[in-house]
């Protein structure tokens, strides 16, 4: 087994998946998706009109917190949304966007547009997307590699995937702050984009890129970034603080992020963006004395429009 794969492993095993059920569920709830997610989908859509392909079926990986749906609707007009959810209360959640999406053609204000479904990762059809679209995702699966494979499955032969997720020096000023306090770790040890690009070839893509970016958010007061904190779901990592956190152990940690104060007066984070684009390249197979090729794999060795 090789060293990214037992990295994935590990990265997966330090998050806490009931956390992350409940993260979900509380999120499903809110008004809207969070606010960082809405801004990242923004700054991946301005990447595709770089991208020559045209993709007739969209699909998008958890797809309401992701908030691209619009977005990926201004792009590509005429192809069908593929809304993908693992929790219920966010399936739910995809559903109403079809219906408003519905709603909003039989109104006339956009016309032509496609339809779409809203499905379940095992409700997902093999080659499905020419496109799959998981912004924001990566960093909150418990089991990355097996996201990547099933990302992989769903694409058809030539097909392209693009994700964001945090990556490793996001919240880093926390780290020093919550260790000299014990109170565990602030958020999980995320995915470096290099060790994400070894899980991509290793899952069978073809031609990654990889890139990142620093983000410095800063606030007024402790209040405001709790508020923001919170509203980005919260600390699912498995060495977080385990006991209670009441009222004595909230004022603590907001003396505490007074440490946080820059020159001007405000408190900064660090937030990193990590970045992946790759493709599905058609199987190769090995050369022998007789070769078996179904029609399926013959149909995906000639058919190469990239």
């Amino acid at each position: 087994m090789t060293s990214d794969v037992i990295d994935g492993q590990r990265a997966g095993a330090q998050l806490d998946a009931g956390a992350l059920r409940h993260q979900r569920r509380r999120l499903a709830a809110a008004p809207e998706a969070p606010w960082l997610h809405r801004e990242v989908a923004q700054r991946m859509a301005e990447r595709l009109p770089f991208i020559k392909l045209q993709p007739r079926s969209v699909l998008l990986w958890d797809a309401w917190l992701g908030a691209s749906a619009q977005a990926l609707r201004a792009q590509y007009a005429q192809a069908e949304q593929l809304l993908v959810e693992d929790e219920p209360a966010l399936l739910a959640r995809s559903q109403g966007l079809l219906k408003r999406g519905l709603w909003s053609r039989l109104r006339g204000l956009a016309q032509g547009a496609a339809q779409g479904q809203a499905l379940t990762p095992a409700q997902v059809p093999a080659g499905v997307a020419e496109l799959v679209w998981a912004n924001m995702s990566l960093h909150a699966q418990a089991e990355p590699e097996a996201v990547l494979r099933a990302w992989h499955e769903a694409l058809a032969v030539d097909g392209f995937l693009m994700f964001s997720c945090l990556g490793p020096d996001s919240l880093v000023e926390l780290r020093p702050l919550y260790a000299e306090l014990g109170w565990g770790l602030p958020a999980p040890p995320w995915l470096d984009m290099h060790d994400i690009g070894d899980m991509l070839v290793h899952g069978g893509f073809a031609d990654p890129v990889m890139d990142q970016e620093r983000l410095s958010l800063t606030w007024a007061d402790g209040e405001a970034l709790l508020n923001d904190m919170r509203a980005l779901g919260g600390n699912v990592a498995r060495a977080r603080f385990a006991g209670l956190r009441g009222r004595q152990w909230r004022s603590a940690l907001l003396r505490a992020l007074e440490r946080l104060k820059g020159p001007d007066g405000r408190l900064r984070l660090t937030v990193e963006l990590v970045y992946g684009h790759a493709f599905k390249a058609a199987p190769k197979l090995q050369v022998q004395a007789e070769t078996a090729v179904s029609l399926e794999q013959m149909r995906a060795m000639v058919k190469r429009p990239r």
